[in-house]
């Protein structure tokens, strides 16, 4: 019934109770808000770029904690990591071979032009300056090689587009870690012509190998003949010379005792019936008559 009386006495509407911490979790929200609004955290590796009601200004944030006006500032993040770009490109040789490849390009943006970046290409500067550019320094590259130079010289045609890159991306802060040439391909004709010319040179190597090998035996066979040859000459003069000098020791070691000495040893009893006169006339000697006693008076007789 007391409900009813305060109904009439108010013109019938019940008056609401007030809530007086309201004011203060109001508070409380919207200070939590401007604190959170008021710094930023840069990640590893990354620049701040310092927006200012959507104006890049002139200073950026490095990686950490960092103070910013609340719903006037904005910081966006961009990577400062080396990042990798690989695609295929297509170029045409010196000799008009079509040449398709695979390359890989290891890059990094640099921390002092990222606002500039940000500012006049936005994040997506890999597909706007990047990429373009590495397929006009490749075809650019490949058109001073021949196909067959494009092979053997590969690392020199991976350094002259690299410089290419350096020259034009350098300016917009991006620096080239690395470039690399997978791989390169070609048409199946120039392919096959190519492993046509390999066996062609790799036959005609083993060729003159074989020949410089037969000339190494020949010269060797040849050395070892002579090597024979004048050994065998000196045997031959050695021996000579030996006897040579047996034959004048013996010579010299000859003396007339010594031969009769010879003679008396070798000497049966039996006188020869020849011998040998001082001018050199065989005479025949009567080895009877001499020794018969009889006939040498009678000889003397008639003498007388």
């Amino acid at each position: 019934m007391a409900v009813k009386f305060d109904e009439i006495r108010t013109g019938g509407a019940v008056p609401k109770k007030s809530f007086k911490g309201g004011k203060f979790i109001v508070a409380g929200v919207i200070a939590v808000i401007l604190a959170a609004s008021s710094f930023t955290i840069v990640p590893a590796g990354h620049t701040g770029v310092v927006l200012t009601l959507g104006k890049v200004g002139q200073t950026s944030f490095g990686e950490g904690f960092h103070l910013k006006m609340p719903f006037i500032q904005s910081v966006e993040s961009m990577s400062n990591k080396i990042q990798v770009y690989e695609t295929p490109a297509s170029a045409v040789s010196k000799d008009l071979q079509t040449v398709s490849s695979t390359i890989a390009v290891n890059y990094r943006l640099l921390s002092d032009k990222t606002p500039d970046m940000y500012k006049n290409v936005g994040v997506d500067y890999q597909a706007v300056l990047v990429s373009p550019a590495v397929q006009e320094c490749m075809k650019s590259a490949t058109a001073k090689y021949t196909a067959e130079q494009l092979i053997t010289e590969r690392a020199g045609v991976g350094d002259e587009v690299k410089a290419a890159l350096d020259a034009k991306l350098n300016a917009y802060g991006i620096f080239i870690e690395k470039f690399n040439i997978v791989n390169f391909d070609f048409s199946a004709e120039f392919n096959n012509a190519i492993e046509a010319k390999q066996v062609a040179e790799q036959n005609l190597l083993k060729t003159q190998t074989e020949q410089q090998q037969a000339i190494v035996v020949a010269e060797a066979e040849a050395k070892q003949k002579v090597i024979a040859a004048d050994a065998e000459a000196e045997a031959i003069l050695k021996q000579a010379q030996a006897q040579a000098d047996a034959n004048k020791l013996l010579e010299q070691s000859l003396s007339g005792k010594v031969i009769a000495y010879e003679q008396i040893q070798k000497w049966n009893g039996v006188l020869p019936k020849v011998s040998g006169s001082d001018n050199g006339l065989l005479i025949d000697v009567q080895l009877d008559d001499l020794s018969s006693p009889a006939q040498q008076p009678a000889a003397s007789a008639e003498a007388d």
